[in-house]
């Protein structure tokens, strides 16, 4: 199969995903995947798949995108990849890396997320049955002659040690940190809210962690406008009972221990040197100069996989790299996690 072939495959999957035909089936995919798994709301799930089809599967971004690289790999591979499940089909991308590559995917899928990753398979194998001899679903990769894998710090080590005479990509627990720059508007402040809450915070991609500036006197930050501009979205996460025993939990927490928090009816914010705060709980820490948080990125840059900050209208942003407040649930197809080429790995294979 040519890589021509695969590449109106997945342009075919885009269109139908996009289309009015395709909403009652989406609709009742959506519906089965929050039956499997209540953290994926049918809103959440339809958005993740409107995403993909904007996103990844948008013919110009798709072409433009694979012409980077090798048309076909000198040898055909089989790639066992090892998907996460915390947000909706979030395993697609190296599904769609590993196939427009021009080689052979050995899926073992989350628990969590296997009713969406199967029917998108089952939709590509649909729209090209040569696809059928090109995708398996299995509960072992013996038979992977390379490895993608995504996981948690500790079963990375398991990860490591099992696949490590193999080439393989292996990912661990990371997150994203939001910086304010103490000048932000009620608009950007909505923005950083999805960064924040979308999917419930259960992504590497949401902002976990906040940087906010000292006043120039060392006067603490005020958070209220933050917290006012976001407060109309509690009955979004609270409609959840998941998101509202977690949010109920730590609140009871922080009370009983009387650690300092502030709250606006869903969501806690707490000064904490951690990276990885707990669902409906955001961290923060200060700085006093643009260097001094700069200094602190750099110094984590290992377990953070996005930096979001405010951007002018021309796209500026003063911290390198980073993305506009409400994009870093909208990854394109080069934002590889953790930073390494997905698709330069598979073509070197």
């Amino acid at each position: 199969m040519l890589q021509s072939e695969r590449l109106q495959t997945f342009v075919a999957l885009g269109d139908y995903l996009r289309s009015a035909n395709a909403q009652p089936e989406l609709n009742e995919i959506a519906h089965r995947a929050y039956l499997k798994n209540n953290w994926f709301t049918p809103d959440n799930t339809l958005n993740a798949l409107q995403a993909i089809a904007q996103e990844f599967l948008a013919t110009d971004k798709l072409t433009a995108w694979v012409n980077q690289y090798r048309a076909e790999p000198e040898t055909a591979r089989t790639v066992g990849v090892v998907m996460a499940g915390n947000i909706p089909a979030v395993g697609f991308h190296d599904l769609l890396c590993v196939l427009m590559s021009g080689h052979t995917l050995l899926a073992k899928t989350s628990s969590q997320d296997f009713v969406l990753i199967h029917y998108l398979i089952q939709k590509i194998k649909d729209i090209n049955p040569a696809f059928a001899d090109r995708i398996e679903e299995a509960e072992r990769l013996n038979k992977a002659e390379a490895f993608i894998a995504t996981g948690s710090n500790n079963t990375a080590r398991y990860f490591d040690y099992y696949f490590a005479k193999k080439p393989n990509i292996i990912r661990r627990n990371r997150t994203s940190v939001g910086i304010l720059m103490g000048e932000e508007t009620d608009e950007e402040f909505l923005k950083l809210g999805h960064d924040i809450s979308d999917y419930y915070g259960l992504g590497c991609r949401n902002v976990s962690t906040l940087l906010v500036p000292e006043g120039p006197n060392g006067e603490a930050y005020s958070f209220t406008p933050l917290l006012r501009a976001l407060e109309p979205q509690a009955s979004t996460y609270l409609n959840n009972h998941k998101y509202q025993n977690n949010y109920d939990y730590n609140k009871s927490i922080y009370l009983i221990n009387t650690v300092p928090h502030l709250d606006n009816g869903y969501l806690l914010l707490t000064e904490n040197s951690g990276l990885v705060s707990p669902i409906s709980v955001v961290y923060y820490q200060t700085y006093r100069t643009l260097d001094d948080a700069r200094t602190w990125l750099t110094a984590h840059a290992g377990q953070i996989q996005v930096v979001a900050s405010a951007q002018s209208s021309s796209g500026h942003a003063w911290y390198p790299d980073s993305v506009a407040f409400g994009q870093t649930q909208r990854p394109g197809l080069t934002d590889y996690a953790d930073g390494v080429d997905t698709m330069a790995f598979l073509s070197k294979l």
